[in-house]
């Protein structure tokens, strides 16, 4: 069985060069890309299991990149490389499906440790699918295998991955409150900052999102205690 591969993408070449260097030596693979050209180019080419992807390349955005992988419905999990600033960059990539960010300037351990971390959940969030019975709640019907949410007139609504890892994690503990750092480690698999605000984007989305009529107070929010779903959850083999 191959290891994992690794598409990196950046415009500086001594970050691919470090990146590729640390990144073998952590038994992965690495294919390497200069700009979002080269980058789908090695997506066509080349099974990838994940994407490294800079927000500022020469030829367009990697925002761009990340939204028109999940416009074709890809599963690669990608990890963005921000400013260290640019909490707005954080919070499009997250509304567009990355399944996690890191600033830069960043340390190559921190890196591998996101991937691996990104590559388990990938991998159990897989596993677990694939058995999974389906999640009726509020007219809305989530099936963990395929990855989507139908609501009650049949329609599909559209969410990132991120988005939908966070209504699983409240489907599979409903009534229970949540707290931040909870959700933060549940969704991303790390801790969270404690200025982080990702968590709070991604409930006002969902709140938005799955809005039925007047029925938009599903996901409440417990001062001092974080967010809990407060739905009636059913699965199609009945629990709950």
């Amino acid at each position: 069985m191959h290891p994992p591969q690794v598409l990196v993408v950046d415009d500086d070449l001594e970050i691919r060069k470090l990146l590729a260097r640390y990144l073998k030596g952590q038994g992965l693979r690495v294919q390497l890309a200069s700009r979002c050209a080269d980058a789908r180019e090695c997506i066509s080419n080349y099974q990838v299991d994940l994407i490294i992807l800079d927000v500022m390349l020469p030829d367009g955005s990697g925002l761009d990149l990340c939204r028109d992988l999940r416009t074709m419905r890809s599963k690669i999990p990608v990890i963005l490389l921000t400013a260290l600033k640019e909490d707005v960059d954080r919070i499009i990539g997250l509304e567009i499906g990355a399944a996690d960010y890191l600033g830069k300037p960043f340390n190559p351990r921190e890196l591998a440790a996101r991937i691996r971390a990104v590559l388990r959940r990938d991998k159990d969030n897989r596993s677990i699918q694939s058995d999974a019975s389906c999640y009726f709640f509020e007219g809305f019907r989530a099936d963990p295998f395929a990855r989507s949410v139908i609501n009650s007139e049949g329609s599909e609504v559209e969410l990132t991955g991120a988005e939908f890892n966070l209504l699983l994690t409240f489907l599979d503990r409903p009534g229970r409150v949540l707290s931040r750092d909870q959700l933060f480690d549940l969704v991303y698999g790390r801790d969270g900052d404690a200025l982080d605000r990702s968590i709070d984007v991604l409930i006002s989305r969902l709140r938005r999102k799955l809005a039925n009529g007047e029925s938009n107070q599903m996901f409440k929010t417990v001062r001092n205690g974080g967010y809990q779903l407060v739905a009636k959850v059913t699965q199609s083999d009945g629990q709950r």
